[in-house]
């Protein structure tokens, strides 16, 4: 038996609810941001990359090894995540080392990877 996806049988429009809704829905541009960063987390190789930083800090080399990847591919990815202001960097002497930008990324691929697994 297939599932039937509800609708109203009836046309009617709530006004209060509408208008709740409208007034917190987010601005143009912070929705086309959202839309922007789902878009880079629709790349399994940044996910992959994300998830391993998650667990620690670690050097492009060394991410490089655990992606599976030229060190140049690793680079242009990170170029993304950069922009995106989901990781940073430092430089220690002649090597460069990543981590998540924050806690917000850390909750945002937790949450998701939870989210999934259920």
């Amino acid at each position: 038996m297939s599932e039937v996806n509800p609708v109203c049988q009836s046309f009617c429009e709530h006004t209060d609810a509408i208008d709740e809704v409208r007034a917190s829905m987010a601005d143009d541009a912070h929705v086309a941001a959202l839309a922007e960063l789902f878009k880079l987390l629709g790349d399994g190789t940044r996910v992959r990359m994300l998830l391993a930083l998650a667990r620690r800090e670690l050097c492009v080399c060394d991410l490089t090894a655990v992606i599976g990847m030229s060190q140049s591919a690793v680079s242009h990815q990170l170029r993304y995540l950069r922009a995106a202001k989901l990781v940073r960097f430092r430089k220690e002497g002649k090597n460069v080392f990543y981590s998540l930008d924050d806690d917000h990324v850390t909750s945002l691929l937790m949450q998701g990877l939870e989210h999934i697994r259920e």
